[in-house]
Order: C-alpha cells, then structure tokens, then sequence
C-alpha cells in the first residue's frame, strides 16, 4: 500500500500519489523512479512522509493534491483495506486512477468497482520494465485533464480476470465489509496500527455516505509549548552550556504539567541558533506556544530574559527579566516555569521524586558541563563529561545527579563500545549505586540501573524492575527511554517494535538516537526502503552521528547493493568503527582486503566489538569463526548481544544449531 500521503517533500504539489502494497514496494519505487526521470513528480510513501507526522493525514493530503493515483494492484494489493481505501479517496475527488497489474489475481468487487472506469496497463507477465513507457505516457496525458477516465491513450483496458460463481459470492459477501471499512477510519496510520487504535475502528460505525470525509490535520493543543535554547549573552560566549542547562531544566519542570503538551529537549534544541520564526518553528514541532530567553553570567550575578510567544500570530502572552545573584538560578526556573503554566491556564505537579539542588554553584556549573558535553553523543566529548561530572562530585559529594551522569558516561561509552562493556558495567554501577545511597528516590537513577543491567548484564529480569520503579517514581522519567522498544525487540515482537518507536519519534521528532532506533528496528522487520530512508534523515539532522553511516551501509548490504554499502561506510565518522568497510568488501569479492581490515579489527576491538567482528565473519561465511567471536562476545558482555536473534547480520548462522543455543543461553525476555 501507499504507505503515506500529504504534500510532496519540499512543498511543491505532486501530480501522482503512489498506492501499493508493502509487498510491492520495489515496484512501486521503480514506477516512482521512472516517471520522475520524466519530469512526473510523485508522492510515495515513506519517502516523503515526515518523520514523526501522523501518516493518515498526510495520505489525505496526499491525494487531494495530485492530480493522478498509480495503482501497483497486484494479490497484495487486492487483499489490502488500505488500498481500497485510497482507490476510494482518488475516485471521490475525481482523480485519474491508473493501475499497473502486476500480477492476475482476482480482485474482489470492492475494488473491482472503482477500477472499472480505470485505465489499466498489463504487465502481468513479469516484465514490469516494458511497460513503464505506457505507463509514462498514460500518466502524462492523465495529468493534463481532469477527467477520471483518461482518453487519448495509445493503450487498450486490461480485460478483468473471470470469477467463478463460488468466488464471485464469497467476494460479494468480503466486499460488503471492505467497503464499509473502506468509508471510516482512513486517517489511521497505515505502517503501524497498534491494537488498542484497530480496536478503536473496529468500533466506530461506518458513516452511510460513500464519499470518505476530508480528515482535517490534527488540531494543535492550545496547552502545547517548546522551550528553545536561551541564547547566551555572556560577553565571552563561554556561558553555553549554562543557557542550555537551564532551558532543560525548564522542560523537565514544564513536562511534569499533565495537561501540557512539552516538545523534548533534542527536537527543541535543534532550533539552536535558527533563523526560522515563531510561527514556522511551531508548525514544525507541533506547537502552539513558544518558550525562548537569554541568560547573562557575569561574575556572581545572573540575568535571565523569557517571552511565551503565541506560534500563531507571534504577540507575547508572557515576558519577564530576572536580575539575580548566580545562586538563585534554582528560583528563577522554578518562576519562569510558574509563570508559563500561569499563562496557559494549565496545572503543574511537582516531581514525585524531587531531584537534590547543589548549594554549591561551581558544582551546578560542572554539573550542567557535563550535561551538556554528554549529549554530544562522541569519544572525546564523554571524556569532558566524565571529567566535568567528577569535578561536581568532588566541590560536592552528595550531588546524586552528578553520579548520575558518572554512570550514564560510562553506559554510553560501553554501548559504543569505547570501552570493554565489563568495566563500563562495573564503573557505571558503582556511580549508580552511590547515587541511590544518597537519594533512593531518584527515578533518573532507577531508569539507568535498568540500561546497566539489560545493556550489560543481560539481567532483563532486573532491568525491568527498575524501569518499573523509575516509571512509578516519576512518569515522565521513561517517556523518552527505549527500554521497552528494546524489550519488544528481543522478544521478536517487531510490528510492536515499530510502533512502540514510532510514538517516541512524534513526541521527539528531530532526535537522531531516537531516528536510529526507528531505522533499526524497520531494518530487523525487513522494511528495507524505510530503513534506508530514516538513517538518511538521521544523517541530514546530524552528519557525525556514530556509527550511522555503517550502520545505514549494512541495511544496503540487506538490499545487495554493496557498492553503494562501501561507498557510505567509508564516510563513517566514528574513528573505531571505520574497519566496517570490510563487510562490503566480502560481498565484492574482494576478500584479501577484507581479511586485512577484519585482522586489523581483531587486534584493535576484541574487548569492545566482539559482536561485529562476529557479524562480519557470518557475512564471509565463516561460521566457526562466527561463532567463536559470538560466545566472546558473550564473555565480554559485549552490548546489544539481546538483539541477537533479530540480527539481519547473522542470517548465514540461523540453520546452525549452535545458533539456537547460543540464543536460550541469552535467556531473552518473552
């Protein structure tokens, strides 16, 4: 199916919408790809679908504003509600429906009636590549009228398939309900519905009219804000880190609010220093309101700036300047956030496990350091972390949320395997523990004992409880976690994956890591285009994100196109990550040089990266030693070992019965 709709990427109208299956997807890029040559533009799912948009609506949109529907009908197709559905949307708005049949299976009577005005192009033989031109052509006269049927075109209708009497009743009865589904819920999101919202169609009561109602967008809650980065106005420029660390801590306060709707902090901060204005920042984020400031430090004393735009029409519901002593910074949030809530008639709850407030302001500063060195996501910038953290912890040594970062430093750095994952996990606890020693209410905590145990220890038993716990001490703590994504995915529970990623990314649409895990898990489902496609946005957002390139490079590799897999994985960033350019290299043929690049991995990485060795010496076809580097890995506890049995890079080892035992030995959650 079309798996998307709206307008095209970059906001010109298109003149054909693409319908297909999933099933059908190469096709369907193919088609795509063909008529674009042409100078046709399309609008085809998920490419130009904005990541994290809701998909019904922009389906809508979609094929409003073509001109012309390409139907790839095909079994799959015909068995799909969702294409039904869009056939039907294209026929209410008089669209030129253009079918190109892959294949001849039956079609029932649902989408047997709007496609027997259609035009129709045959390619049910196979050889999908001749008939392009006549569909380029059919498409091209189709897009210059606004008839539905368009005339003129040097090509005969398809005759439709015959139906026995057995199958003409069964598809009248299966039609009856297709077309009633066909009339409600068009807006749901047709790559992932989850079950409590197919429940919710199941439900609804099909409307009598056969014309599917315009869907409008969804309406911006008035109760909706985003905290941009306060600028910083030192007369050095060297107060950044402090500008950031106070717009986070306005949106931990602000999303502790339950009827405020807070964008997070890395989608937020992506507007650091942009020219866009109010207005186009909150259609981007989803947004009715705008948070945004300035801060000056000079010696001791702090100046604090704040307006609350309406992202509507710019005017101001709210501005005020702070001029404090350094040590009230504390205060000065704690109104700024009293006054937003203030200002947008919401309600706002205090944390449920309030977080300790350094009396020490040298420590908050190394503190808010580390903070802001840490989410640089690189090798050298978690050493500026650590050492920032450490410093908070020696000007004072009760300041659990600098532990806290201690610990999530040494996550990081084991997850990305710049250190053996078994002193990641051993330094990591001891930072958390000394945390939860001085506040054992401290959700943050929990929530990183959980990474430390799943990530490190395989304990998935152990990790959950402290999920649970963090979740129970402050909701808001896990909102943007991937444990339970991770969860779903050790346990082979894909679609739930998805949509479980999904739903992180519409509440934190420009994030990077949380685009990683989306592409990831689309990759692990075999939906290889999709894949392909999130990594390529998550490498526009940010172009040093480590791994990203060999990671995207191995989806290439699923698409066998290792020349284009080579290309991207000599663009990595990520110094100890480079050696991937070898898996390419086994798939070219090219195995002298890969040998060379692997044993150069081998000496450099066998503490770290026991698993990607391992994965690589499945693509060779070296199973021994595959699964000699797989049960180091093991030894070495070596991270993201749970995904295991997902592992698209481990395909050549899944006949061999040391696999299924090496993945009971994992003991992976259910």
């Amino acid at each position: 199916m079309a798996e998307g709709g709206g307008e095209k990427a970059g906001g010109s109208t298109p003149d054909v919408f693409i319908s297909y299956a999933s099933l059908d997807s190469a096709v369907a890029e193919t088609a795509c790809e063909s008529l674009e040559k042409a100078g046709v533009t399309c609008w085809v799912a998920p490419r130009d679908v904005t990541p994290g948009a809701f998909y019904g609506d922009e389906i809508v949109h979609a094929i409003d504003a073509s001109k012309a529907i390409v139907l790839i009908l095909s079994q799959n197709a015909a068995s799909s509600p969702h294409v039904l559905r869009e056939v039907e949307r294209a026929a209410s708005k008089r669209h030129a429906v253009i079918s190109l049949r892959i294949d001849k299976a039956p079609l029932p009577a649902g989408l047997e009636y709007f496609l027997n005005t259609s035009q129709w192009l045959d390619a049910s033989s196979g050889d999908t590549v001749r008939a392009l031109p006549k569909l380029v052509s059919a498409v091209q006269v189709a897009i210059q009228t606004s008839a539905v049927t368009p005339t003129g075109i040097p090509v005969g209708h398809a005759p439709l398939p015959a139906v026995s009497a057995q199958s003409a009743k069964r598809m009248a009865l299966v039609a009856a309900s297709v077309v009633s589904l066909a009339l409600v819920g068009f807006a749901a999101d047709r790559l992932w519905l989850s079950s409590h919202r197919a429940a919710a169609t199941r439900g609804t009561t099909p409307v009598a009219s056969s014309t599917v109602p315009v869907t409008a967008a969804p309406a911006i809650p008035e109760k909706s804000v985003a905290v941009l980065p306060f600028v910083d106005m030192s007369q050095k420029k060297d107060q950044e880190y402090f500008s950031d660390g106070l717009s986070e801590e306005l949106i931990d306060r602000l999303a502790h609010s339950p009827d405020l709707k807070v964008i997070a902090r890395t989608s937020s901060f992506q507007f650091k220093g942009s020219k866009d204005d109010v207005r186009t920042i909150g259609q981007k984020l989803g947004v009715a309101n705008v948070l945004e400031g300035s801060v000056r430090t000079s010696g001791k004393t702090l100046r604090v700036t704040a307006q609350l735009i309406n992202a509507s029409d710019g005017s101001h519901r709210w501005s005020e300047t702070y001029d404090r002593g350094i040590g009230d910074v504390f205060q000065v949030q704690d109104s700024i956030a009293a006054a937003v809530v203030s200002a947008l008639k919401a309600a706002i709850a205090a944390s449920t496990s309030p977080r300790y407030q350094s009396k020490s302001t040298d420590a908050y500063n190394a503190y808010l350091r580390g903070d802001y060195f840490l989410r640089k996501h690189n090798a050298q910038d978690t050493e500026r972390a650590l050492a920032s953290f450490e410093e908070a912890i020696r000007l004072d040594s009760r300041y659990a949320d600098a532990w806290v970062g201690v610990a999530y430093v040494y996550n990081e750095r084991g997850l990305r395997g710049w250190m053996p994952s078994k002193e990641a996990y051993a330094e990591g606890r001891n930072a958390i523990d000394h945390a939860l020693s001085i506040d054992p209410n401290s959700a943050e905590a929990y929530l990183v004992v959980a990474y430390l145990e799943e990530n490190f220890a395989f304990d998935f038993e152990k990790g959950s409880a402290a999920f649970k716990r963090a979740r129970e001490l402050d909701p808001t703590s896990v909102e943007d976690s991937d444990i339970e994504l991770w969860h779903a995915v050790a346990a082979g529970r894909l679609e739930e994956s998805i949509a479980i990623s999904r739903q992180v990314v519409q509440r934190n649409p420009l994030s990077a890591s949380r685009l990683e895990d989306l592409a990831v898990v689309l990759w692990f489902a075999n939906r290889l285009p999709e894949a392909e496609r999130t990594f390529r946005h998550l490498l526009e957002l940010d172009p040093n994100f480590a791994r990203a390139h060999c990671e995207l490079g191995e989806i290439l590799l699923s698409e066998h196109r290792a020349d284009a897999a080579l290309a991207i994985m000599s663009e990595e960033t990520d110094k100890g990550s480079k050696w991937c350019v070898a898996d390419p290299l086994w798939s070219l043929g090219r195995r002298t040089e890969a040998e060379a690049i692997l044993a150069e991995a081998r000496a450099k990485h066998a503490d770290t990266q026991a698993l990607s060795i391992a994965e690589s010496y499945a693509l060779s076809g070296d199973k021994d030693e595959a699964f000699k580097w797989l049960n180091r890995a093991y030894d070495n506890r070596d991270t993201n070992l749970y995904v295991v049995g997902q592992d698209p890079m481990l395909e050549n080892l899944r006949d061999d019965p040391r696999f299924a035992a090496f993945v009971q030995k994992m003991n992976l959650p259910k």
